[in-house]
């Protein structure tokens, strides 16, 4: 079975070389004829220089007829040596092809300056800053994480998280990791907005549902105490909580949050530095993790996340679109005038690029010689004569030429010297 597929190309090639190769012939056999109507004439006429001049075509004609036949073929069939040589020795020609790419092609100076003669992030940046040219870029990235997402099985992904992920987040110790992160965010009070949207939350609930607060407190109420006075006190007491919870939201300096950021501060020391609290919170670590459900509550929000992903990719208004549509447009902008971003970034696709040319560089250029080995030697030779073999006619018809002109300086020189 053929390892080359035939393309539509190879036809007009094919033809092109069949129109070059008879042109040679012809101009052998034309030099022949004028050979065998002049033979016997020798002197000083212009018969003699026609004659000399057509033998000389002949034999240059004949030497590179031979010359380009023995690199793809025995002349006339006849094993004659130093013949047919790419046949022969097309596996060490594609190793000479493969170390001749990898050292004048596959290094990293030459990748680097051909990155930077590209000019690849300001063509970028120019391309992106066409609102049409985002768009394409954000339907051939939504074709991706398509793609992605749905060769992503939910049994597989349950698989990695119960024998995967879930074992080695259990080996890991968790404590020291969640009290550092706990007292960076208590350092840079990323946390009080979690704590006013719980206030606000509250606050809310509250104010809408007092009759279940009243119902509450209702029934902690002593059963001595008369009706009315649970009312008031009751009463009282709603006002109080709702006022308590507008001063924690409205002053960052209240009491209740400077105790609960002691409280967070106490926490995240203890988490790094308390073996009891250590201990404990390495307990509700595998608990968790080790819960029956724990492996369909990860796959229930796997599919949670999965569903509103595909759901957002498939309406370009939803929030996903907007937003990477803006991220391009800035993108955009920073490629094509913020020249130091520009080059920080094209720098580091240099890097990528020159690592994987320094890696796997010489992998590529095998593939040269490893698909060259795998090819029949005749079939290569055809293959390759197809493609360049209409080129080398015209050494043959130049060595047609060129010996006319040889015969013709010869016979001129064989006159001066004998005359």
């Amino acid at each position: 079975m053929s390892l080359m597929t035939p393309t539509p190309a190879d036809a007009q090639r094919r033809a092109g070389l069949r129109r070059m190769r008879l042109l040679a012939l012809s101009l052998l056999v034309l030099a022949a004829i004028v050979y065998a109507a002049t033979l016997g004439v020798r002197d000083a006429t212009g018969w003699g220089y026609l004659n000399t001049a057509a033998e000389a075509a002949m034999v240059g004609a004949l030497a590179d007829w031979f010359a380009v036949t023995a690199l793809f073929k025995h002349p006339l069939g006849l094993p004659i040596p130093h013949t047919a040589i790419i046949p022969k020795r097309k596996n060490e020609i594609g190793r000479n092809l493969q170390e001749f790419v990898t050292e004048n092609f596959l290094t990293e100076d030459i990748v680097r300056d051909r990155l930077a003669a590209a000019h690849v992030g300001e063509r970028l940046g120019r391309w992106l800053a066409e609102p049409r040219n985002r768009h394409r870029a954000m339907v051939e990235m939504r074709k991706a994480g398509r793609a992605g997402l749905q060769r992503m099985n939910d049994q597989e992904v349950r698989a990695f998280v119960e024998d995967v992920l879930v074992p080695r987040l259990a080996r890991e110790p968790i404590s020291p990791i969640a009290g550092s992160l706990l007292e960076g965010i208590v350092a840079d009070g990323s946390h009080r907005g979690v704590v006013d949207l719980g206030v606000d939350q509250l606050r809310t609930w509250l104010v809408e549902n007092p009759g279940t607060f009243h119902e509450l407190m209702g029934e902690r109420a002593p059963w001595w105490s008369p009706p009315f006075l649970d009312e008031r006190v009751i009463g009282w007491a709603y006002t109080q909580v709702l006022n308590w919870l507008q001063e924690i939201h409205d002053r960052q300096d209240h009491p209740a949050r400077l105790a609960f950021d002691d409280l967070l501060r106490r926490l995240a020391d203890d988490l790094q530095h308390d073996a009891e609290t250590m201990q404990r919170a390495e307990g509700l670590k595998t608990r968790l993790l080790t819960h029956p459900q724990a492996g369909a509550t990860a796959l229930a929000l796997w599919q949670s996340i999965k569903s509103s992903l595909l759901t957002a990719m498939d309406d370009e208004t939803s929030y996903l679109w907007v937003r990477g549509d803006e991220l391009i447009a800035d993108l955009a902008t920073h490629l094509v005038h913020d020249e130091e971003w520009r080059t920080r970034l094209e720098g580091h696709l240099g890097d990528a690029v020159a690592f994987f040319i320094n890696t796997y560089g010489s992998e590529l250029a095998e593939v040269i010689s490893a698909t060259i080995d795998r090819w029949d030697g005749k079939e290569a030779a055809d293959r390759i004569e197809l493609h360049v073999g209409r080129d080398l006619q015209f050494i043959r018809i130049n060595g047609t030429i060129v010996g006319a002109l040889a015969g013709i300086v010869i016979h001129a020189l064989s006159q001066l010297v004998g005359g």
